[in-house]
């Protein structure tokens, strides 16, 4: 299965995490401004989302919409439930409503920082289903468990946790994005061999757990200290099929190189 040749060709996400940065007027600027720079061609072979902090998904919305910006809008976190005494948490029902496409599930600072288990994952991710949203779920391994040799230990604990009992569409239409734990803000990014090993054995999971022809058409992201200059060595790689950006989406720019990198290794 490859992005760039044979019978199977997996459209591309570059999708942009803003993380806690921007507020809703410095995110108005940052979408405005990469409205302006991208051209058709640039989104013509990549889907490419944009993940801000809750407060400012309306304003990115109305933006988005109202000036036909070819970006879809995403999130970067929901809680299970839709409804509730869930102080401080956010409803997948509330993203949908807000015309949210993409959800960031499991993502390694909410694992880490807030203590998301790997059952919270696997809620969130039918959750975000159950309202027709795609998750980008996130995997990864820490440095520590990388130097102990655990890397397919780590991503297969936390494959199986997530996706276990989804029905082989379900599975085939999301996204996993591999994530190191080592590489995430460090400015050392996994080597492309190194992201090709992971995602191809994530692939091969997902393979066990709804078949073959679900593993042909899930989408495996990498992420950690993406930048313009390794984004396309990175997509070159047969299964590698886009990328999860966290810095250096922020600015209109930057993150525009890295969706025309991206770009440029699935044009014929």
């Amino acid at each position: 299965m490859s992005n760039l040749e044979g019978s199977v060709v997996r459209r591309p996400l570059v999708s942009g995490n803003w993380k806690m940065h921007h507020d809703h007027i410095e995110a108005l600027h940052t979408v405005r401004d990469l409205g302006l720079r991208l051209k058709a061609p640039d989104v013509g072979s990549v889907d490419v989302s944009i993940h801000p902090p809750f407060t400012d998904l309306r304003t990115v919305q109305t933006v988005v919409e109202g000036e036909s910006i070819p970006l879809a809008l995403g999130a970067q976190h929901c809680y299970f439930e839709d409804r509730g005494a869930f102080t401080g948490e956010v409803s997948p029902q509330m993203l949908a409503r807000l015309g949210t496409r993409y959800v960031v599930v499991g993502h390694s600072e909410r694992r880490r920082l807030f203590a998301m288990s790997d059952a919270a994952v696997a809620a969130t991710v039918r959750a975000v289903l159950r309202h027709e949203m795609t998750p980008i779920c996130c995997v990864g391994e820490s440095e520590a468990e990388r130097d102990a040799g655990r890397t397919e230990t780590c991503l297969s604990v936390q494959v199986r946790a997530a996706f276990n009992g989804l029905s082989a569409a379900q599975l085939g239409g999301l996204v996993v994005a591999y994530e190191p734990l080592w590489a995430i803000g460090s400015g050392r990014a996994a080597t492309a061999v190194d992201a090709e090993d992971a995602c191809v054995f994530i692939r091969g999971l997902v393979a066990e757990l709804a078949g073959a022809e679900a593993a042909s058409t899930v989408r495996v992201q990498y992420g950690g200290s993406v930048t313009a200059e390794n984004a396309a060595e990175l997509v070159s790689e047969p299964d590698v099929d886009g990328l999860l950006v966290g810095g250096a989406s922020l600015e209109a720019g930057t993150f525009l190189d890295i969706i025309r990198a991206v770009g440029g290794c699935y044009r014929s």
